[in-house]
């Protein structure tokens, strides 16, 4: 899946809700901070980490691939 980033970058948790990932920002707040979010490989646990352009971020089986809109 891929995400047209449209500003500079998009805070992980926000990313995770616009794409209907979870039903509420409370939860993609859980599942970041339980370690169920891998950004670039790594688990991320910032719910706040700033995605940008070229990060790739995975749950579960679900893989993004941010790009820019241009």
């Amino acid at each position: 899946m891929h995400y047209q980033l449209r500003d500079d970058y998009i805070e992980l948790y926000k990313l995770i809700k616009v794409l209907d990932l979870v039903d509420s920002g409370a939860e993609a707040k859980r599942i970041i901070s339980l370690g169920y979010v891998r950004r670039n490989g790594e688990a991320e646990l910032r719910k706040r980490a700033k995605i940008r352009a070229g990060d790739r971020i995975e749950i579960a089986d679900m893989i993004i691939e941010v790009v820019t809109s241009s």
